[in-house]
């Protein structure tokens, strides 16, 4: 069942492990599929070893319906987000370096990277110390959310979120390169900032990344004046 879905799913978490996001069986990857069961990678295996079968298949209350894995530790939390949104299709949650450093000094990683507004629609909120494993991970994911796709919890790692998994694939990767812009810059002193008109634009613009999609209008690429 949902072989296919289950197999993307792994190569997202090897991907993942390629770009430094997740060491060993860091971190987890959920899927909901267009008939609403929730597929989620097992507890403590890491991501080259996983074959179609280690996924687990639930339904949205995390009632096992295919699988005989152990589901991430995180289930609970992971469900409570699907549960409250259901516009969104896929979570990653990582213990990405760069971008966790962030909520140990700030409260929010602004966009001032046109890189961050794209990936991850604005702004990223850090949330409160939740403990790894609880429900309140999930509970602070949606509060502090809005219409971003991502968080970073504090002292703890990341939550990406998509209307698809290569949308939540995306927001983490390139958040963690935003992160390393950033943290570099810091460490110099004081950061440039973006006004909240540019980091909307670029978030605007992002939409029409890709093949597939519309031309970029032209009064979405005018110049904005800082």
């Amino acid at each position: 069942m949902f072989e296919k879905e289950k197999l993307e799913i792994i190569k997202a978490g090897i991907t993942l492990d390629r770009y430094g996001l997740i060491a060993l069986s860091g971190g987890n990857i959920s899927l909901r599929t267009p008939t609403g069961e929730i597929l989620i990678t097992p507890s403590g295996m890491i991501y080259e070893d996983m074959v179609a079968d280690d996924v687990i298949v639930m339904d949205l209350q995390g009632n096992v319906i295919e699988g005989t894995r152990k589901p991430s530790s995180d289930t609970e939390g992971i469900l409570y987000i699907f549960q409250q949104r259901s516009d969104l299709n896929a979570v990653i949650h990582t213990h990405q370096p760069y971008a966790t450093a962030i909520s140990l000094i700030e409260d929010e990683f602004r966009a001032d990277l046109t890189t961050l507004a794209n990936a991850t629609a604005g702004s990223v909120k850090v949330t409160p110390f939740s403990s790894p494993g609880s429900i309140d991970m999930g509970i602070d994911t949606v509060k502090y959310l809005g219409d971003s796709l991502a968080v970073i919890l504090a002292n703890h790692g990341v939550m990406t979120v998509g209307t698809s998994l290569k949308q939540a694939l995306y927001a983490a990767v390139y958040m963690e390169e935003s992160a390393k812009c950033y943290l570099a810059a810091r460490a110099c002193g004081e950061t440039k900032k973006l006004t909240d008109k540019q980091i909307q634009q670029a978030v605007d613009v992002f939409k029409y990344y890709g093949q597939g999609t519309a031309t970029i209008p032209k009064e979405l690429v005018k110049r904005i004046e800082s």
